[in-house]
């Protein structure tokens, strides 16, 4: 695969218009341009809906709902992932900090950032912004 070409073989403007396409501008703006939703704003932020999260960009499952917890940061944010191979990290020095940006490993959506700052068991804070989330809720 050439460096132009994204995972799914396509030129990265041809990849660019079909996420335009595909999702909403506010999941577009924060998953391909790695955005970020206002504190507070997402729709997942404060649910307590059962479930499992996926990437919105490839339905990856990411993180499943009882690793949800209330960080106060007004973003929702989970204690560890399905498995960690479902996600990717990198150095973001934006906005005049260094954190770890959170990627879906399958298909390069910027989720969120990873700090050192969650509950145990795993001691880290995985805090993702809402629009790249989808809950697909258990059945009761």
């Amino acid at each position: 695969m050439s460096k132009s070409e994204g995972k799914e073989g396509l030129s990265e403007n041809q990849n660019d218009d079909k996420w335009r396409n595909e999702l909403s501008d506010e999941a577009y703006e924060i998953t391909r341009k790695a955005g970020t939703e206002a504190a507070f704003t997402g729709k997942y932020w404060d649910t307590k809906t059962p479930g499992i999260y996926q990437c919105v960009c490839c339905a990856a499952e990411l993180f499943e709902s009882d690793t949800k917890y209330d960080s106060g940061s007004g973003w929702p944010s989970f204690y560890a992932p399905i498995k960690q191979e479902v996600l990717a990290t990198k150095t973001d020095g934006t906005r005049g900090m260094q954190r770890t940006e959170v990627l879906c490993a399958t298909c390069d959506a910027h989720l969120g950032h990873v700090f050192p700052d969650g509950p145990q068991p795993t001691g880290l804070r995985f805090c993702m912004n809402s629009a790249s989330l989808n809950l697909v809720a258990s059945e009761e």
